[in-house]
């Protein structure tokens, strides 16, 4: 399974594209299954780069993890979370709220 993943243009966030829009967390983010759908997710990746709304758009990889989308690769997963170091930072500081 694949999502996709940028970087919002105004101010640097990371993104997930999910339900029509850009999401600041990665929780819900579209699943594309097959070759159909990563086309369609790249589609829409690439109109939201050339309108300037996002930038560093890709394609990674997913899972369902109890009901909720995860990021497999490790780098991903810090997008996801936020700092290494501090966990009152960033998106998991938000989740723990």
């Amino acid at each position: 399974m694949k999502i996709l993943t940028a970087n919002r243009l105004g101010d640097g966030i990371a993104v997930w594209y999910a339900d029509g829009g850009w999401a600041e967390t990665v929780d819900h983010a579209d699943l594309a299954q097959d070759k159909a759908a990563e086309e369609r997710l790249e589609a829409i990746g690439a109109k939201a780069h050339a309108d300037n709304e996002v930038v560093d758009v890709n394609l990674i990889d997913a899972d369902i993890v109890d009901g909720v989308v995860e990021p497999v690769r490790l780098r991903e997963k810090i997008r996801a979370a936020g700092p290494t170091i501090r966990n009152d930072l960033g998106k998991q500081a938000e989740r723990a709220a």
